[in-house]
C-alpha cells in the first residue's frame, strides 16, 4: 500500500484576489509561505519517501518548503496541474457565477483522466512507500473522486495547505 498526502499549495496572491489562476505559474502570498511552513514542522519528523508537485510555481513553493527538511528533490507532473480554465482564466471569480463556460475549459471528464493517471503512477512508481503531493484545489478534488468513487460535487473542497491521507492499493 502506498500512503499519499495529497495537498493543496498555500493561499497565493491571486488566490486572496479572487482571480481564477487556472493552469497559470501562481505566487504564494504572506500567508501562503505561512502555511507551507506550517507545513514543513508538521511533517518534519515523518517519514516520507518522495515529495511529487505540480509543475505550477505555487504547488513547487510550497511542497519544497516542506520537503527542505528531508533532503528529497521534489518531483513535478503535469498530471497534478490545475483545471485549465481557458478563457476565464485571469478572471475576478465573482463575475463568472452563472456565466456559460467558455469551450476552451478543460472538461471533468479529462481532469479525471488526468487524475486517474497520477494515481496509477503513485502506486506503481512508490509501492509501499509513503508521498506528499502537491496540487492544486480542482485536481486534488478529482483526485478524490476517483480514489473513492463519487462524483466530484461530493468531495468537500480543500482549504489552501490542507492535507488529506490516502491509501492506494
Amino acid at each position: 500500500m502506498t500512503t499519499l498526502y495529497l495537498v493543496r499549495h498555500g493561499e497565493t496572491v491571486d488566490n486572496a484576489a479572487h482571480l481564477m489562476q487556472g493552469q497559470t505559474q501562481g505566487r504564494l502570498n504572506v500567508v501562503g509561505l505561512r502555511q507551507a511552513e506550517q507545513l514543513r514542522e508538521r511533517f518534519r519528523l515523518l517519514h516520507v519517501d518522495a515529495f511529487v508537485a505540480s509543475d505550477l510555481h505555487r504547488a513547487m513553493e510550497t511542497c519544497e518548503v516542506i520537503a527542505a527538511p528531508h533532503g528529497i528533490k521534489v518531483q513535478t507532473t503535469p498530471l497534478l496541474r490545475e483545471r485549465d480554465w481557458g478563457d476565464f482564466t485571469g478572471r475576478y471569480i465573482p463575475d463568472l457565477k452563472d456565466l456559460p463556460f467558455p469551450e476552451n475549459v478543460e472538461s471533468l471528464e479529462e481532469m479525471k483522466h488526468r487524475a486517474r493517471q497520477f494515481l496509477e503512477e503513485m502506486s506503481s512508481r512508490y509501492p509501499h512507500q509513503t508521498v506528499l503531493a502537491v496540487g492544486h484545489g480542482i485536481i486534488n478534488k478529482a483526485i478524490q473522486s476517483v480514489f473513492h468513487h463519487r462524483p466530484m460535487s461530493e468531495i468537500k473542497k480543500m482549504e489552501n495547505a490542507e492535507v488529506r491521507v490516502l491509501n492506494l492499493q
